[in-house]
C-alpha cells in the first residue's frame, strides 16, 4: 500500500510539473487610470489581527502558543484622487503568486477600486505565515497536505480584512496635509554578503549571526534612513507610514507568532503617537540583516526595536508637513515580466527524482508554482504613490538595497521611499553583478535570471519621471 501510495504521487508530480497546468490567476489586466477628482482628499485606515491560531502552520512550525504581542494586518485607503488607492501591510514572511491576485482582488472589490490600485506587502517575519495559493493547489492535487500553505487560516485573514476595509470607508477623515520626515538608523542593518579577495562571497552574515568574525566585518553596503511618511487632517495626524530595509529578525523557530523587532518598533511608535495609525514597510532589505549587531542572543530583539524607533522616531521629529489636494496624489503602474531563473528548469526534474521526499517537495513547490506563472505570461504590478513631492515605490520579491538607493539617487530632488516584499513569489532579486558573485540569495533562493535589473530599474525610472 505504501510503495503504491509513493507512486500515485510521483505520477502526479510528474505530470503537474510538466505539464504546469494554469492555477486560474487574473494574470496581467489593461491597468485602469481613473483621473476624475472628487471635493475632497480622505483616508480610511484598518487594523487587524492576523496571528495564526494554536495548532495551524507559520512558514517554519506550527503555532505551538502566544506570544506577548500578535500579528497584525493594517492599511491605508486613500480616496478622493479618482479610483481609491489601498495600500496594506502584513506581519507575514510572504504572499505570493496566486495569493496577490486573490488579495488585491478582495480589497479592491471592498474599497470600490481596481487591483491594480491595491499594494500587499509583508514585512517579512518568520515566525509568521506564509501564504502562496498557487503551491497550496499542487500539493493538494498531489495528494501531499499543503502544511505551512493550508490556506484556511490565511483566506480567512483576507476576508475579515475585506470586511475591514468596508467599514473603514465609512469612517474616513479628511487629509489637508502630508509630513515627510527621514533619520538615520543606528546599529541595525548590515550587509549580509560578505566577499573575498577575489570578489566573490565567501560567507552569509545572517540576521542571527554567531561567527564574531563575520560581525567585525565592515556594516557593509545598507540604506541606513527609515522614511516616514505621515497624512494629517489639520493638526492631527490620522496615519504613519514608515519604510527601512532589512530583514527583521532577531531570533526565531520559536512556535510562538510575533512580529520580531519591528512590530516592537511600530508599537512603541503607536504609543508616542496615538492618535494616527502607524504602518510599517520593509524596504529592499533582500541582501542586508541584523548580524553585524545581532549575535542571537534574545535581548537583542529589544536593542533593535529600541534602535529603529529611535529612528523613526527622529523621523518623526524632523517631519516637515505640507498642504496637500487631490491634484497631488497620483498612482501609476508599470507592468514588468521578470525572466525565470534557469535553475527553476532543473528544479522540476528535482523534485520528480525526490517525489517520495514530501517535505522537500512542499519546500520547493512553490518555486514551480512561479515558473508556471511566469510561462503564462503572468506580469508583476510596480506601483508609484506620487504624494506632493514624494514617490513610494511598491516592489516585489526580496529586493537588493542596489535598487532602493538607485531609486533614491535618480531622483534627488524628491522624497523617495521604497516598500519591497509584495509578490514574495520571485524570491530574492538580486542584482546582475550579484548573480556573478555568487552567494546564498544569488542561487536557488532567487527565482530570476540576470537581465531582471534591467527590466525593473526601467520601470522605476518611469515612475519616477512620470
Amino acid at each position: 500500500m505504501k510503495t503504491r501510495k509513493i507512486l500515485r504521487i510521483r505520477m502526479i508530480i510528474i505530470f503537474l510539473v510538466l505539464s504546469l497546468i494554469p492555477f486560474g490567476s487574473s494574470l496581467s489586466n489593461p491597468v485602469v487610470e481613473e483621473e476624475g477628482q472628487q471635493q475632497t482628499l480622505q483616508i480610511a485606515v484598518f487594523d487587524i489581527d492576523v496571528t495564526p491560531p494554536v495548532g495551524s502552520n507559520m512558514a517554519y512550525d506550527p503555532v505551538a502558543g502566544t506570544w506577548d504581542m500578535g500579528l497584525r494586518a493594517r492599511g491605508i485607503v486613500l480616496a478622493g484622487a479618482g479610483l481609491p488607492i489601498v495600500l496594506c501591510s502584513f506581519d507575514w514572511i510572504g504572499i505570493a503568486n496566486e495569493s496577490q491576485d486573490e488579495f488585491k482582488k478582495a480589497f479592491a472589490e471592498a474599497a470600490g477600486t481596481i487591483p491594480e490600485r491595491v499594494a500587499v506587502h509583508t514585512v517579512h517575519q518568520h515566525d509568521a505565515p506564509a501564504c502562496n495559493f498557487g503551491a497550496e493547489k499542487i500539493l493538494k492535487e498531489a495528494g501531499i497536505d499543503p502544511a505551512r500553505y493550508e490556506s484556511t487560516f490565511t483566506r480567512d485573514a483576507m476576508n475579515r480584512l475585506a470586511d475591514a476595509i468596508r467599514a473603514s470607508m465609512s469612517k474616513a477623515q479628511t487629509i489637508t496635509h502630508i509630513g515627510l520626515g527621514e533619520a538615520i538608523v543606528f546599529n541595525v542593518a548590515s550587509n549580509r554578503r560578505i566577499k573575498g579577495a577575489d570578489g566573490k562571497i565567501r560567507a552569509t552574515r545572517y540576521t542571527a549571526c554567531g561567527d564574531s568574525a563575520l560581525r567585525a566585518e565592515p556594516e557593509g553596503l545598507i540604506d541606513p534612513v527609515v522614511s516616514v511618511v505621515s497624512f494629517w487632517n489639520n493638526d492631527k495626524p490620522v496615519a504613519v507610514l514608515s519604510y527601512y530595509a532589512t530583514h527583521p529578525q532577531s531570533y526565531y523557530r520559536t512556535g510562538f507568532p510575533n512580529p520580531d523587532f519591528p512590530g516592537i518598533a511600530r508599537f512603541y511608535r503607536q504609543l508616542a503617537v496615538p492618535d494616527a495609525l502607524h504602518v510599517h514597510f520593509n524596504g529592499a532589505g533582500g541582501n542586508l540583516g541584523a548580524g553585524k549587531y545581532n549575535d542571537g542572543s534574545k535581548v537583542n530583539r529589544g536593542i533593535l526595536a529600541e534602535s529603529l524607533a529611535d529612528g523613526m522616531k527622529r523621523a518623526w521629529e524632523s517631519t516637515k508637513k505640507e498642504a496637500v489636494t487631490p491634484e497631488s496624489i497620483n498612482w501609476r503602474v508599470e507592468k514588468v515580466a521578470l525572466p525565470p531563473s534557469s535553475d527553476l528548469e532543473n528544479l522540476q526534474k528535482e523534485i520528480i527524482a525526490r517525489s517520495n521526499e514530501v517535505a522537500f517537495v512542499s519546500n520547493t513547490l512553490p518555486k514551480i508554482a512561479w515558473l508556471n506563472r511566469c510561462r503564462q505570461g503572468a506580469m508583476i504590478d510596480i506601483g508609484c504613490l506620487s504624494v506632493g513631492r514624494a514617490r513610494i515605490l511598491h516592489m516585489p520579491g526580496e529586493l537588493f538595497v542596489e535598487y532602493q538607493l538607485a531609486a533614491k539617487a535618480e531622483r534627488k530632488d524628491l522624497f523617495v521611499a521604497m516598500a519591497a516584499y509584495g509578490d514574495y513569489g520571485p524570491g530574492y532579486i538580486c542584482t546582475d553583478i550579484a548573480y556573478k558573485e555568487g552567494g546564498y540569495e544569488a542561487g536557488p533562493a532567487s527565482g530570476v535570471a540576470p537581465g531582471s535589473e534591467k527590466v525593473l530599474m526601467t520601470a522605476i525610472k518611469k515612475l519616477l519621471y512620470r
